[in-house]
């Protein structure tokens, strides 16, 4: 073992992986392609959760009341808005704000297509919606007709941003009628809405007429300072009907992700996008270090014949394994970084690289490359110093 003093293992590793260049290189571009694939699924996964709750996380309220035949956003069952009456009498509750939304077409004024956007109805008397914009521009919705336009909407609606930055008011066509845009907030698009309308109630009724008045799709219930959330959604949910499902916030939240992830097959095909990944680094690691282990069967042989344990050996197989995950984990991480803002600015989706995403990739980067050092050691067994010094 004096000679293991001597010759650091570390070192050792790096020389047998950069020996063949070529061959070093597949490798660290395999964990590179892996480490790609695996962050972008997670990128675009984690990019689905977050748009498809943007508007529930600016909703002011600390409780929400929803149909329970409630979907997602987009796809809800209204319900009476004497509900939010009733809510409203308990003690604790000290506004009652009712929220209306529905898809409806907007006319493209460049090319005459349509295409939908979700039209959110307020009361513009209420503070409904925490957002950048909302607040300066919604007094403008109590004129018949018009309207708040997203500015972080897709391009393919034909509004460009010099229009909604110059404070002026111009035409539009919304649901066959038409409006006026006088007024611009910032929301964001998501996976099932591509753009976002903030009208008044009276004007979403008149622009759907097939949405019966009275009717509502959400009820924002704001509480006096010190209540507890939970306790009144308790509460509230004893004393109200079946026919509406009370919720705190946080609560409203993790439901739609719920069915974003559990009811659509989007989460499912993420899952598998990950696990391909990951199968593909393994195999091209795998390959990798049983050819270098095959083709120095007799060197390992001799460090075997001069005192070095099969352990020893295997650490250094295990090094290789370990700088392949972090070179091909720190390349891929750069180059998931510029496909994020690409990403982003294409599909105007929030592509973000976090801190526990790139954690919880570079530790799967590590099992991956890992597993596949441990799969190429069974070669270390097989090298006999009998055979070779025979």
């Amino acid at each position: 073992m004096g000679m293991w003093s001597t010759v650091s293992p570390v070192p050792l590793a790096w020389r047998q992986l950069v020996d063949q260049r070529m061959r070093f290189m597949v490798a660290v571009l395999g964990v590179t392609f892996a480490v790609v694939l695996v962050l972008m699924q997670l990128g675009f996964q984690h990019a689905l959760y977050a748009s498809a709750v943007r508007l529930h996380e600016h909703l002011a309220a600390d409780l929400v009341l929803i149909s329970p035949q409630y979907a997602y956003l987009g796809m809800s069952k209204p319900f009476s808005q004497r509900r939010l009456y009733q809510a409203r009498a308990h003690p604790a509750v000290v506004s009652a704000t009712p929220l209306s939304f529905d898809l409806a077409p907007w006319k493209n004024p460049q090319t005459g297509l349509s295409r939908a956007i979700l039209v959110i109805g307020v009361d513009p008397a209420a503070a409904a919606l925490e957002l950048p914009g909302v607040s300066e521009h919604l007094y403008r919705t109590r004129v018949a007709d018009t309207l708040l336009f997203d500015a972080d909407s897709r391009p393919e609606f034909g509004v460009r941003p010099t229009q909604l930055g110059s404070g002026q008011r111009f035409t539009g066509d919304l649901a066959e009628r038409r409006v006026f845009v006088h007024g611009a907030f910032h929301l964001g698009t998501g996976f099932a809405v591509d753009g976002n309308i903030i009208a008044s109630r009276s004007t979403f009724h008149h622009l759907l007429p097939r949405r019966r008045e009275g009717l509502i799709d959400i009820g924002l219930l704001r509480l006096r300072t010190g209540a507890d959330p939970e306790s009144v959604r308790a509460e509230l949910a004893a004393a109200l009907p079946r026919d509406v499902e009370v919720l705190t916030r946080a609560g409203f939240i993790a439901r739609e992700q719920r069915h974003w992830a559990n009811t659509t097959p989007i989460g499912y095909v993420f899952t598998i996008g990950v696990i391909i990944g990951l199968a593909v680094g393994a195999v091209i690691v795998y390959l990798v270090l049983f050819v270098n282990v095959a083709e120095r069967l007799a060197e390992y042989a001799t460090l075997k014949a001069v005192g070095f344990t099969d352990w020893a050996l295997f650490g250094v197989v295990l090094q290789q394994a370990i700088i392949l995950a972090v070179l091909g984990f720190g390349v891929g991480t750069v180059l998931s970084r510029a496909l994020y803002a690409a990403a982003a600015d294409a599909t105007h989706l929030p592509m973000i690289l976090t801190p526990a995403t790139g954690a919880l990739v570079f530790v799967l980067t590590l099992l991956m490359c890992g597993v596949s050092g441990a799969a190429a050691l069974r070669k270390v067994r097989a090298a006999d110093p009998a055979e070779v010094f025979a």
